[in-house]
């Protein structure tokens, strides 16, 4: 709604009906995943069987509380660990990017930034497919023609990274280059001046200005590594994160133990988002 032209009672009081519809389909799953954590029954979900934190607390089965699910636990550090090196790796090489496309212009610029947006559009089980046959070949080939077992190469975390890495960071490099785009490059010029080497000028004038966005492309690549299912899934070894150990535990007959994971990450992405959020603001006032 375009708040320059003017609409009818009945256009606005529609609108309003809408959004607020809108919300409510996008919500009310969260809202109920959320209510049934505390639901005293074997399923996550209806009926209501009574109000409980042992799908927190308890630590005895059938009723095993999240805080005391060992494998739970494992699943949800491995996945800690797999997002804090893709979010290094993916912000540290989506700055290098936006450099690269916004100060410098090369033959072959537009089919590179092509190729890097590459990734975003592919669907993640066929990157995670893709990756995982040149990782697989490559690591037979140099098995069997050098003797040499190169473990990397192989299903596993490290792959995990590599996978998710190939695409979180074409995301990062949008994220900082837009705000990279709008910076005074008269600003560097005059630390130039005054006898700042181009380094120098670098990181006191320009990152300083880039921190949010760079603080922005870090929160929603962790937020998108952590809950990665598609190519995680292609790439996986033993360790598995806790995207696939849920799926896992919804093939066997889940509980509400999933739904209660399923609010306190819910609850770490609103603290995430809000954070930034006020990040943001503050750099707005500044």
């Amino acid at each position: 709604m375009i708040p320059s032209i003017p609409q009818s009672k009945a256009f606005k009081a529609s609108y309003v009906v809408y959004v607020t519809l809108f919300f409510i389909f996008l919500l009310a799953p969260l809202l109920v995943v959320g209510i049934f954590a505390f639901n005293d029954s074997m399923f996550p979900s209806p009926p209501w069987a009574g109000f409980t934190w042992d799908w927190f607390l308890s630590d005895a089965e059938p009723q095993l509380g999240l805080f005391f699910d060992k494998q739970l636990y494992s699943s949800i550090w491995t996945s800690f660990i797999v997002a804090i090196f893709t979010t290094l790796l993916a912000v540290s090489l989506a700055t290098n990017n936006a450099f690269l496309f916004e100060r410098n212009n090369f033959r072959g610029k537009n089919i590179l930034y092509i190729l890097t947006l590459l990734p975003v559009v592919i669907p993640g089980v066929i990157l995670g497919v893709s990756i995982l046959i040149m990782s697989s070949t490559a690591a037979n080939y140099f098995d069997d023609v050098w003797g040499i077992d190169i473990e990397i190469l192989r299903p596993g975390l490290p792959l995990v990274i590599i996978g998710q890495f190939a695409f979180i960071t074409t995301i990062c490099t949008l994220i900082i280059s837009a705000r990279l785009r709008s910076f005074d490059l008269t600003l560097e010029e005059a630390a130039l001046n005054l006898g700042a080497t181009k380094l120098q000028a670098v990181f006191t004038i320009t990152m300083p200005f880039l921190m949010p966005a760079l603080i922005g492309a870090a929160v929603i690549s962790f937020l998108m590594s952590f809950e990665n299912f598609n190519t995680t899934l292609m790439l996986v070894g033993s360790d598995s994160p806790l995207t696939i150990t849920l799926y896992d535990r919804l093939r066997e007959g889940a509980t509400p133990v999933i739904n209660a994971v399923s609010l306190l990450l819910m609850i770490g992405s609103i603290m995430l988002a809000l954070a930034n959020y006020f990040l943001q603001g503050k750099d707005k006032d500044k």
